[in-house]
């Protein structure tokens, strides 16, 4: 029978009929926002040309007032050095000296003169040739100084004519006159005199003469000419003088004031720089287009924005479902928690490790139910300190416990867990199972303590005779005292005296024996290592008293070389014995070739920065390079009934005290063993 199947409906989507209308509001507001931040700007322009202006105004009457300033003070020395020299016979060392600090400290005045009724030249300051009065000005050298005032024959606007009147002027009202600009040596200046009465009756005046561009030179600041155009006008708007930083700049504001004294209609205009642009109005340009364009260009690209965020979702679940398949075959745990130490997430690896399902983790907040109790405060420090964030970078070992109590070790990398935002919102722990490795570790460790006694007890075989007879010589004077001792009191002839000092040397033959059986009881006995304060100058004469015997019977000589301090460190005195007497055996075998006289082995401690050093110094045929590389290797030797574990268990030793050691070549000829222990362990 066959089945029909409907057909499929299809899909409906939302009407759009508002969309035209609201198309048509959107553009209206976004032109309606055009506009206003178009008047926006237009006033905000407005605004700083007002702000400019105002700026301008009081720049402007500063200035002036700046520079009224000054004249008035040059106006009141002039004045007053006017009055002394009226009431002084011999003026002219008081008009130098008075005159050459005023000009030395106004560089604006260019000249000081002082003439008599008759304007003849009496003194000037400084002496340099300027324009003075009559046809040329008052004359050109010395000579002239002593020529009368002649009328003068150029127009009425000429500086002699100009010059004339001030005289005239100033004797007649009895106060300063200034005089009118006029252009000398192509340098516009002008000048003020100052009358001299004495007694009533006129003698002579003073005469200033300013330069106009000095002036501005002296008084108009670096800043305000990076700003304006600084212009002295006279009354038909010529420019008599100017300063700017700027040659040809457009400008836009310009204010002028009456430039008074010395007035004559001269003025002041300062005109502002057109400013390079404003960084806000330059925004808000920007701003508006950037807008508009957005506007129009942001329908267009919602719907790509929704295509893509589509995509983008269904990436993210593909790499979710991958990332999630990664690390459920993981065979390292993964634990995340939150903030409040909440566990909100483990791999199938932990849950395993720990034997607790997912559900049962999820949500769990300390203390955890794979912490072990015994261990509790040691793990609850631990998690607090990762919470606090001083998770140590190489991580740390902790006991945990599994749901059946069987305990296991577990090393443990806490990361922060950064959403992506880059918010802070947990830890993620990364978690090994090392029971099996501490294991190996430890087995591995007790067969290298089991190499070392071994090492050691090879050692004091080889040693054996040398030692038996080293012990056999306090025991053969223990002997022989004794006999001597029994001998006297038998005798019935003898003093206390003689039997003390027998006893005594006997004692010490006793106490010599003692201290050889007790260096090689402490040397093989079978010991944890130990770290204590160690005085490696006395573990090397405790290894030369083990060794100088072997030495003494094959003619090698023992130097013994400490050099500068020799802080103690902590160590195991007898490990680092081991090292040496093996070395120093090594040593000595080394030489059993070379001639008697050569056969020196030499143990030199110093200290090299924060280690102290031991170099072990034979004079035997050395080492070749090939054989150097491989010194250290297990089970390699070049001894014909050598093991090969000797210089291995050497560096083993060094390296737990966290030291080094190598070989050199002896440029003497022979070879060095250098080992290094850090005075301070890490």
């Amino acid at each position: 029978m066959t089945v029909a199947l409907a057909p499929a409906k299809p899909r409906k989507f939302p009407t759009l009929k508002w969309s035209n209308w609201y198309l048509t509001a959107l553009k209206l507001a976004v032109g309606l926002l055009i506009v206003l931040l178009i008047l926006l700007l237009w006033l905000l322009r407005q605004n700083e040309a007002e702000e400019q202006r105002s700026t301008l105004i009081a720049d402007v009457l500063w200035l002036e007032q700046i520079l009224s300033f000054r004249l008035d003070g040059n106006a009141e020395q002039l004045q007053q050095l006017a009055l002394d020299l009226s009431n002084e016979k011999n003026g002219n060392a008081l008009f130098r000296l008075r005159s050459q600090h005023l000009i030395k400290n106004s560089p604006e005045l260019q000249q000081i003169l002082w003439l008599d009724s008759s304007a003849h030249l009496l003194d000037s300051m400084p002496t340099q040739n300027l324009p003075r009065l009559g046809s040329g000005g008052l004359g050109d050298d010395k000579k002239a100084d002593t020529k009368a005032l002649t009328k003068p024959e150029p127009s009425a606007d000429s500086p002699a004519d100009m010059q004339v009147r001030a005289i005239e002027l100033t004797s007649k009202m009895g106060k300063p006159v200034y005089t009118d600009v006029y252009q000398s040596s192509g340098s516009p200046q002008f000048e003020v005199f100052f009358p001299l009465f004495e007694n009533g009756k006129f003698r002579g005046s003073l005469v200033g003469i300013y330069s106009l561009n000095a002036l501005l030179k002296q008084l108009v600041p670096w800043w305000f000419t990076e700003k304006y155009q600084v212009r002295i006008l006279d009354a038909n708007g010529t420019v008599l003088a100017s300063k700017s930083r700027v040659s040809e700049a457009t400008t836009t504001f310009s204010y002028a004031v009456p430039f008074d004294p010395p007035g004559f209609g001269m003025a002041i205009q300062v005109t502002a720089y057109r400013s390079s642009g404003n960084i806000a109005q330059t925004l808000i340009t920007g701003l508006i287009i950037a807008l508009a364009a957005a506007v129009l260009v942001s329908l267009w690209i919602m719907r790509g924005h929704i295509q893509r965020r589509l995509a983008a979702e269904q990436a993210l679940r593909s790499e979710y479902a991958f990332r999630k398949a990664m690390e459920d075959s993981l065979t390292v745990g993964m634990r995340a928690r939150d903030l409040e130490s909440r566990v909100t997430y483990t791999n199938p690896a932990f849950c395993q490790m720990v034997g607790f399902s997912a559900e049962e983790l999820i949500g769990a907040r300390p203390p955890m139910p794979y912490w072990a109790p015994e261990e509790l405060e040691n793990t609850r420090a631990i998690h607090q300190a990762v919470i606090d964030g001083k998770a140590p970078l190489e991580g740390f070992e902790i006991r945990l416990m599994r749901k059946d109590g069987s305990r296991f070790d577990a090393l443990i990398y806490e990361a922060p867990l950064i959403d992506a935002d880059g918010r802070h919102t947990g830890w993620m722990a990364s978690i090994v199972d090392v029971t099996a490795r501490k294991h190996v570790e430890e087995m591995a460790r007790q067969q290298q303590e089991k190499l070392q006694l071994t090492s050691r007890l090879i050692t004091m075989g080889e040693m054996a005779s040398a030692l038996a007879h080293e012990l056999n010589q306090p025991l053969a004077a223990i002997t022989s005292y004794n006999a001597g001792c029994l001998n006297k009191l038998e005798s019935g002839h003898f003093t206390p005296g003689e039997l003390k000092d027998a006893l005594g040397k006997l004692g010490v033959q006793a106490q010599r024996a003692g201290s050889i059986i007790r260096r090689v009881h402490d040397f093989v006995r079978k010991s944890e290592p130990k770290l204590a304060p160690c005085d490696l100058a006395e573990v090397i004469d405790d290894s030369i008293g083990f060794i100088d015997a072997a030495a003494r019977s094959l003619n090698v000589r023992i130097v013994r070389v400490i050099q500068g301090m020799r802080p103690e460190l902590m160590a195991d005195g007898v490990m680092i014995e081991q090292v040496l007497l093996n070395l120093m055996r090594n040593g000595i075998e080394a030489m059993s070739d070379t001639v008697p006289e050569n056969r020196c082995l030499t143990i030199k401690l110093s200290q090299i920065d924060k280690h102290m050093e031991i170099r072990v110094v034979d004079r035997g045929p050395g080492i070749l390079p090939e054989v150097q590389e491989k010194l250290f290797t297990p089970f390699f030797t070049t001894k014909a009934e050598g093991m090969g574990i000797g210089l291995n268990i050497c560096r083993s030793i060094i390296e737990f005290h966290h030291g080094r050691l190598w070989v050199e070549d002896n440029p003497e000829g022979g070879t060095v063993f250098v080992f290094t222990l850090p005075i301070t362990r890490p």
